[in-house]
């Protein structure tokens, strides 16, 4: 390495161009964190930023005696762009991808689990309604299940809002009890 005067960039690279490793060195010093610096701003991921940079270092030794450029500065941002550039565009569709599968894929497995187990009760309620008459399963499922109110039950079978609320009272509390004891057996199947 040359006394402790400054080197220039043009000295820098005829030196590397010769094979003289204190150039690289000397050029890697100089030039690294900037070219991280650019390359993080653009990606925001810091082990691909850094992989970027080794690997325009590596192929700036490994291609040392083939340089075709005057200009150093230029010549290692220009190659810090063109990478990014090409990370973004190879990683583009696989992140979309991935990204799109990982957010409806959870969504997916709450939907189906959700949907198993909402099922799962509706089998429930009609196992804890079969003792009661149509009519009566019928209002209990369109009061707790669809939302009507009893108005609107009323309306529909053509009978008086305290009927409607009489067969709501007597399924409500037999399904409440099948459903306590459905769950008490499933806890004792599980605990023992």
């Amino acid at each position: 390495m040359p006394d402790s005067q400054p080197v220039s960039d043009q000295q820098l690279l005829e030196a590397l161009c010769s094979g003289h490793e204190w150039a690289f060195t000397a050029i890697y010093d100089q030039y690294w964190y900037p070219l991280y610096r650019a390359a993080f701003h653009k990606l925001g991921q810091k082990h691909i930023a850094e992989e970027i940079v080794q690997d325009i270092f590596t192929r700036l030794w490994n291609e040392r005696r083939n340089l075709r450029t005057t200009a150093l500065n230029y010549y290692l941002f220009s190659a810090v762009r063109f990478e990014v550039i090409d990370y973004i565009r190879k990683a583009g569709p696989r992140s979309r991808y991935l990204a799109y599968y990982q957010a409806f894929a959870r969504q997916h497995e709450h939907y189906t689990e959700d949907e198993v187990a909402y099922n799962e009760l509706l089998h429930n309620i009609d196992e804890g309604l079969k003792p009661f008459p149509e009519k009566t399963r019928e209002i209990f499922k369109l009061s707790r299940i669809e939302s009507w109110t009893v108005a609107q039950i009323a309306e529909l079978m053509n009978l008086s809002d305290k009927t409607v609320e009489y067969h709501l009272g007597k399924a409500s509390k037999a399904v409440r009890e099948y459903l306590n004891e459905t769950f008490l057996l499933l806890l004792l199947s599980i605990f023992s």
